[in-house]
């Protein structure tokens, strides 16, 4: 019975002894990770959509606006075609 009190004493003083963790930070972010999301998203679509207008009236030497014009796909997607 002595030897269960000193060992429940002993185990008590550990307890005590051992230094409490430093409460962690909790990182607020500014931007939610699906807002990041879509705008990385919408920043490819504007890439995608800017370099076909740029690369069809400068290289191409065609209208910038025609670029968007269903003739014009069809027009690409048959002189793909051709050559396979």
């Amino acid at each position: 019975m002595e030897q269960n009190r000193v060992m429940k004493q002993q185990i008590e003083e550990e307890l005590t002894e051992v230094e409490p963790k430093p409460n962690l930070k909790i990182r607020v972010r500014l931007l939610p990770i699906w807002l990041r999301l879509l705008i990385v998203i919408g920043l490819i679509f504007i890439a995608v959509l800017s370099g076909a207008l740029l690369g069809y009236s400068v290289i191409g030497g065609g209208h910038a606006l025609d670029v968007f014009q269903k003739s014009t796909w069809t027009h690409i997607i048959d002189i793909v075609n051709k050559g396979a």
